[in-house]
């Protein structure tokens, strides 16, 4: 047994200001975009505020910052990588190991509820940015000005952003020198703000209002990026995510205090209405250049969100949760892809929100519901990680019980939403998280019924078939693509089709094994010689962020064996011998079809039923694996899943 490996030796992202700054422009684009509507949510839950709601309002966003994202996600959750990637998928495939089986659906329903998210968040984010042009002139276009926008920031999807990438870091900086600059400056209209600093007032306002489920539903809107920060650790690196949220999150606060001041000091009897508290503490002058600003900023957070969907379907795909799409690289930038049905999906989705709600008012009641089901699963696997990882059970708990409890009560009062537009997110989540469901379920009802024999029974059958003269030559290099998870056993139609069906002479047999990793970026390969010199089983170790260009790699690997004199690849073929040239390949892939006469229960049928038309959204699995189709065979075998005895039937 042979064995090379490509897997990265280090995943260490070095600490700098330039890594710094790239990281600020990449991981905070969700969460630095909050000021724009957060303040307007939380004085809209409460239209005749006065300064103890605002100085309370404000001390639950103080609050939820540091717990929520500063506490769970930054000090906590970054701990918890695969192989340096976050995200939920990646820490569900650390807790995958244990013996809880059933951990797959809250990985699945986190993933769900994020797509989900990620659908809204562009459309809020935007309409929120581009309604600043109201302050500036109240009938202007916004809806048009949104959707042609939106429709740009998903078409420049398919060439990449490693031109504008560049720009994400230096404009995100500027914005959030901004926040910090603009709040800073109206602190001083009311000083009094400064008091939200101390819990007792976020206790106070919550135990006091009867609305407190509409304050935290609203309040809850300043940590919705958090779980987005955990996904990208891959692009960043666990410590330039956690020193620049320091600068971040001192920025962010600066900007609420300023936002509360400005709403604390309006003149008695005075409140912001319809007004924006965001734009309202710009100065007249510098108030075009805000508005550019934002919906720069805007753009950015949803091209970072894209990016991020994008980067979850892929991991879907490699952990099972759904079927084999086309993924496009459009750039050589680590981890950037590009998958246009997604890309459609997700389109459509945004516009269907914009034209749906019309307001960022109107899109923030459906927004949040989502996004806290993605943290509460979390939360959920990663006390399963913590215990994995021998963390002490009290600690644990004391971690479970306090984050289960605070977005508990986040869900609930984001569940107040509900028929306001939170269930509409709820439902593209579901759909999302059926999907998933469903395409996992058939994936392993339809593996479970593929009958495996033992290859070396085989064996001496095979050998003579690769030198019966008598046979047609099939082609000098055959290649098979196996499912089994030892190389000692293989399926039975797969024996079937070299011996049976039309007997299959060929000089060299070759049986491919691709085992998906859990190490994103796994790309490795081990080899065994089962017949010296005739069959040869190789298995392909591939991580769920790795692009599965087999074609590629079986000519690298193929290449290795020649060169250290173990397989002799020139063809038998006396006249290309004679010259030195190589025996050609010819890849045979088999399609299990599901056979109607098959005697199987009503939920394996449904099953493969699910199989069948979730597979059409994806690719063909030689398609998938990046095959040169121009020497391919594709031979199609009937699935026969019979659990029950069939009716004999009779003599006469």
């Amino acid at each position: 047994m042979k064995t090379v490996s490509s897997c990265p030796a280090s995943h260490r992202h070095p600490v700098t200001l330039a890594t710094l700054l790239v990281t600020v422009g990449i991981v905070f684009g969700d969460i630095g975009t909050s000021p724009l509507y957060v303040m307007k949510a939380i004085t809209g839950a409460n239209p005749t505020y006065g300064a103890d709601y605002i100085i309370g309002a404000i001390s639950c966003i103080i609050w939820t910052l540091t717990l929520q994202t500063t506490v769970k996600y930054v000090v906590i959750a970054l701990r918890a990588d695969n192989h340096g990637e976050g995200g939920i998928l990646a820490l569900y495939s650390l807790v995958s190991k244990l013996k809880y089986k059933w951990l797959y659906l809250p990985a699945a329903i986190g993933a769900g509820a994020l797509i989900a998210d990620g659908v809204i968040t562009p459309a809020v984010t935007v309409t929120s940015a581009v309604e600043g042009l109201r302050s500036l002139q109240p009938e202007a276009p916004v809806i048009p000005a949104v959707l042609i926008i939106i429709t740009l920031i998903f078409i420049v999807q398919r060439h990449g952003t490693n031109a504008i990438g560049r720009l994400f870091g230096p404009v995100m900086m500027v914005w959030f020198v901004t926040l910090g600059v603009l709040g800073a400056a109206n602190i001083g209209d009311a000083p009094a703000v400064l008091k939200a600093f101390n819990p007792l007032y976020a206790v106070r306002l919550l135990v006091s209002s009867p609305e407190w489920f509409l304050i935290l539903g609203a309040v809850f809107l300043c940590t919705t990026g958090a779980e987005a920060l955990y996904s990208d650790m891959g692009h960043c690196g666990r410590w330039n995510i956690t020193w620049s949220w320091a600068f971040v999150k001192v920025m962010l606060i600066l900007n609420y205090l300023g936002q509360g001041a400005y709403l604390i000091s309006l003149p008695a009897g005075e409140h912001a209405g319809e007004a924006n508290p965001f734009y309202a503490i710009m100065p007249g002058w510098f108030l075009p250049v805000g508005i550019i600003m934002a919906t720069l900023a805007a753009i950015i957070a949803s091209q970072a969100l894209l990016s991020g969907a994008f980067t979850l379907f892929s991991e879907a795909i490699g952990l099972d949760f759904w079927p084999r799409m086309k993924v496009k690289y459009p750039s050589p930038l680590k981890g950037q892809l590009y998958i246009p049905l997604v890309n459609a999906f997700l389109y459509a989705g945004c516009i269907v929100t914009v034209l749906m709600f019309r307001t960022s008012s109107a899109m923030e009641a459906a927004y949040g519901l989502a996004i806290t089901i993605t943290m509460l699963m979390t939360t959920l696997l990663l006390t399963f990680y913590m215990r994995m990882r021998g963390v002490k059970r009290w600690l644990t708990g004391v971690f479970g019980i306090t984050f289960m409890l605070l977005e508990g009560v986040f869900f609930v009062a984001n569940a107040a939403k509900f028929m306001h537009g939170g269930w509409y997110t709820v439902l593209l989540a579901a759909l999302v998280v059926a999907g998933m469901l469903l395409w996992r379920r058939a994936l392993r009802t339809r593996s479970k019924y593929v009958e495996y024999l033992r290859f070396a029974d085989s064996f001496d059958t095979i050998k003579a078939i690769s030198t019966d003269s008598e046979i047609p030559k099939y082609a000098s290099n055959a290649v098979y693509f196996s499912n089994s998870d030892s190389p000692d056993y293989v399926e039975s139609k797969l024996i079937y089709s070299i011996i049976n069906k039309y007997p299959k002479r060929a000089d060299h047999y070759w049986i491919v094994r691709i085992r998906p990793s859990d190490a994103p970026e796994t790309l490795e390969y081990t080899y065994k010689h089962l017949i010296p010199g005739m069959l040869i089983s190789i298995e392909i170790t591939i991580g769920f962020r790795v692009n599965p260009q087999v074609s590629i790699y079986l000519r690298q690997i193929i290449s290795d064996i020649v060169d250290k004199g173990e397989v002799d690849l020139t063809s038998n073929y006396p006249s290309l011998r004679a010259r030195g040239i190589a025996g050609d390949f010819r890849f045979v892939v088999i399609h299990r079809v599901f056979s109607p006469s098959s005697n199987c229960s009503g939920a394996d049928r449904r099953a493969m039923w699910v199989y069948k038309w979730l597979g059409k959204i994806g690719q063909s699995s030689e398609t998938a694996l990046g095959l040169d189709t121009s020497n391919l065979s594709i031979e199609t075998v009937p699935l026969i899943i019979t659990t029950r005895p069939p009716r004999r039937i009779q003599p006469g």
